[in-house]
């Protein structure tokens, strides 16, 4: 499967929190173009991508996007270049790259840090498709 990830943006996310969820649900939803693979920072694929970049293994409050082979981002650039991808309307989310990271990273913590009061835990489940694009490596 590692070859699909090269042409893939790899989203990760914390398998724990019912607003990652969410936001998963929501990009599958809009992915018409099949550009994403989905792992939890828990699993063993996402730890083993925090470990090879030095990022904290235990705390999972931030969302990763990982472009194999080119780049990954976080936080709010993170979000943004997702938006960016997903195309359409979505594609105005460029209009946020105005906002310097620091600002922008720091609302996105505040989201972070209350997330677990925002959203109860759902129990999704997934089409045969859109469970295909989760990684369980």
């Amino acid at each position: 499967m590692e070859e699909n990830w090269q042409n893939k943006h790899i989203v990760f996310f914390d398998g724990d929190c019912g607003v990652c969820n969410f936001w998963v649900q929501w990009i599958l939803e809009r992915d018409k173009n099949d550009q994403f693979l989905f792992a939890s920072l828990q699993s063993d694929f996402g730890q083993k991508f925090l470990s090879e970049r030095g990022l904290n293994t235990k705390v999972f409050n931030t969302l990763y996007l990982w472009k194999p082979g080119q780049y990954y981002l976080e936080k709010s650039r993170a979000v943004l270049k997702i938006a960016n991808l997903l195309g359409g309307i979505y594609k105005l989310s460029g209009l946020g790259k105005i906002i310097p990271s620091f600002l922008s990273d720091k609302i996105y913590d505040i989201v972070s840090k209350n997330r677990m009061k925002l959203a109860n835990q759902k129990c999704y489940l997934p089409t045969p498709h859109q469970r295909a694009k989760f990684i369980q490596v």
